[in-house]
């Protein structure tokens, strides 16, 4: 039987000046994932998600680690007792809670303030952007077990790392050091631990000055373009370009709409593109609906992509 802290307790979250500060809180066991803790962070993200007073995420540990990886007792021994059920039962709620965080609402930043090992880089990959502690330490240490790193850790590694540094660190299972992660692209950055959530602090502000629909516009189209052909890509950018100004409330849609020039692209045949001169500023209003037809949350410049995409004619 699973055992220690009751479920509520596994995650503790506070808002503050527009960021949610989450965080795993098991640090009698580095924080490692149980079944009970992914079932309640998926409720804290739930909760969180379309708060208004909630611009930026930040996902952090208490205690000495970030997240250690999964709890070899609860997550792997207990649930294997209930056989190939309960196996997939946990898969489902540790990885629902990572894709959940992948495609957020809001912004999310991981604040790795110590170990961040197997199963940890799941949710390490699910935020946004990643800060670490010089101090930190990450690893793939299954290998040292007799075992591959599954659960998403190995296509995590190969994602953010070029391949023969995801080959040595995956066969070696070596643990590297704050500065290393950021070299490697682990994480965006490695300052002193004492530095950390005031850095973090730093960036989750200037973020909470931008757009905060055009954040989540572009942090999708981020995701999606990696696993694009070039020419998919481009088509799905200025897609989602085009319904950014057409989705907005109709008095912004008719402004924006008067803007665009009907033309024939010569390569994919795209209609409604927008020439770079026919630049306009929608204001959209102040709320943003989340529900219905998406509105702009304060007014933006859309210039089109299509003079760098295609060469058009009339």
């Amino acid at each position: 039987m699973a055992s220690g802290r009751d479920e509520k307790e596994t995650v503790s979250f506070a808002v503050s000046e527009g960021i949610a500060w989450v965080s795993f809180n098991r640090p009698e066991k580095r924080n490692c994932m149980s079944p009970k803790l992914n079932r309640r962070m998926m409720e804290v993200l739930s909760e969180l998600e379309f708060r208004e007073d909630v611009g930026v995420l930040i996902l952090r540990g208490e205690g000495s680690a970030w997240s250690a990886g999964m709890d070899l007792k609860e997550y792997f021994r207990e649930t294997e007792a209930d056989g190939l059920r309960g196996v997939r039962q946990a898969q489902s709620e540790a990885y629902g809670w990572w894709r959940r965080l992948r495609w957020y609402q809001k912004t999310t930043i991981a604040m790795v303030n110590g170990w961040c090992f197997g199963g940890g880089y799941g949710p390490l990959f699910g935020c946004d952007l990643a800060f670490c502690a010089d101090e930190a330490q990450f690893g793939l240490s299954e290998i040292n077990w007799g075992i591959l790193p599954g659960g998403g850790a190995t296509k995590v590694a190969t994602t953010l790392m070029p391949m023969r540094t995801a080959m040595y660190h995956a066969l070696l299972g070596e643990t590297v050091d704050g500065p290393t992660a950021a070299r490697v692209g682990l994480v965006n950055e490695s300052v002193p631990l004492q530095r950390l959530e005031a850095r973090v602090t730093e960036v989750a502000h200037k973020l909470l000055q931008k757009n905060l629909v055009a954040l989540k516009a572009t942090k999708d189209a981020v995701r999606r373009s990696m696993e694009m052909t070039c020419d998919n890509a481009e088509d799905y950018l200025i897609r989602a370009q085009e319904a950014a100004i057409f989705t907005t409330k109709p008095r912004a849609a008719k402004k924006a709409s008067a803007s665009l020039s009907t033309r024939r692209a010569t390569n994919l045949g795209w209609a409604n593109t927008i020439s770079r001169r026919q630049v306009r500023t929608v204001d959209a209003g102040p709320s943003v609906c989340a529900s219905g037809p998406i509105y702009f949350a304060s007014p933006i410049r859309l210039i089109a992509l299509t003079r760098s995409f295609c060469r058009c004619e009339s």
